[in-house]
């Protein structure tokens, strides 16, 4: 994401604050597709011979109907206290990496280095920030309680009951429930966003040579491009991520087992689809929101930048 020029490179600060404002636009717009998909993950439906599945919008009219439109933003508290830093770690982090991955002459760093980047960039965040977050997360967004009843109760009342509750009844370790197939979705992800979006960014900057900076409508169509491509090559990871996250532990039961005993069960009783239940709200969730934080993080950068005072040619600074 680094420019060059006579200016300071980017620093950590810019990437911490341009990473976590690009967060929590992402999560306001987004949070509604990612309830439905999870519901669709965790739903049951068409097990039953001659049945199917609900689909995007009929999920997503279910919940409306009988839990009322606010639903569709539960976990949200969840994922806005985990997003900002996860959006600053993820980004502060892959800057990082690829620096250290940069060919110490020239200062660039190869298609290869930058998917490593990613990697590391996705299994950072996803051990500092997102196993705890998506298993709270999960658990608020699986209640089927309605909000406009005060009676109907749910379990847990919002993320900071959900994880007082968790760590009270199952332990701390349940916040890390899933936390290699987290690492796992998040580094794939991550590879395949940052690797996809630095290279049609190069791209883009080929083909308009005159032009510094490139608008912030392109940038978002390359940040919708980048994210798509990280669910369709991870998705049974998420979707056996998520059933394992939802569900409680099972005494004398390792990690592994239980992760081998829902992807056998949904084998069994749902089909192979049942691993790529909820794909669309997840595209339809990532892909733009992709593409609202890479445009909102390059437009918050440009202008921490801008502030930032000029320095001499011959200074030499690294990042």
């Amino acid at each position: 994401m680094s420019r060059s020029g006579n200016k300071k490179p980017v620093g950590f600060a810019t990437h911490i604050t341009a990473g976590g404002i690009a967060g929590a636009c992402e999560a306001l717009v987004c949070q509604p597709l990612d309830t439905i998909k999870v519901r669709m993950q965790l739903s049951r439906g068409g097990r039953v011979p001659g049945t199917k599945p609900r689909g995007v919008f009929a999920t997503g009219a279910y919940i409306v109907r009988r839990e009322t439109p606010l639903a569709l933003y539960k976990g949200l508290g969840a994922v806005l206290s985990g997003i900002v830093p996860k959006m600053a770690i993820r980004f502060a982090s892959f800057e990082a990496y690829k620096g250290w991955l940069a060919d110490k002459e020239t200062g660039k760093t190869s298609v290869g280095g930058i998917f490593l980047a990613g990697l590391g960039a996705g299994t950072t965040e996803a051990i500092a920030v997102v196993t705890p977050m998506e298993v709270v997360k999960i658990r608020l967004q699986a209640q089927q309680h309605s909000l406009a009843d005060p009676l109907d109760a749910p379990r847990y009342r919002n993320a900071g009951h959900a994880v007082y509750t968790i760590v009270r009844e199952e332990g701390f370790s349940t916040l890390y429930r899933g936390v290699s197939l987290t690492a796992l979705r998040q580094a794939t992800n991550q590879g395949a966003n940052f690797t996809a979006y630095q290279e049609i960014k190069k791209f883009a900057h080929r083909m308009q040579p005159d032009m510094v900076e490139l608008p912030s409508y392109q940038h978002m169509v390359i940040g919708l491009i980048s994210g798509a491509m990280g669910p369709f090559s991870n998705a049974p990871i998420d979707t056996i991520k998520t059933r394992l996250q939802k569900a409680t532990a099972e005494p004398g039961t390792t990690a592994i087992q239980r992760i081998f005993a829902i992807a056998k069960d949904m084998w069994k009783m749902e089909g192979f689809r049942s691993f790529y239940k909820g794909i669309t709200p997840r595209v339809m969730r990532v892909a733009p929101g992709q593409a609202i934080v890479f445009a909102v993080y390059e437009r918050v950068s440009t202008l921490m930048e801008k502030i930032t005072p000029l320095v001499p040619e011959d200074d030499s600074y690294s990042e």
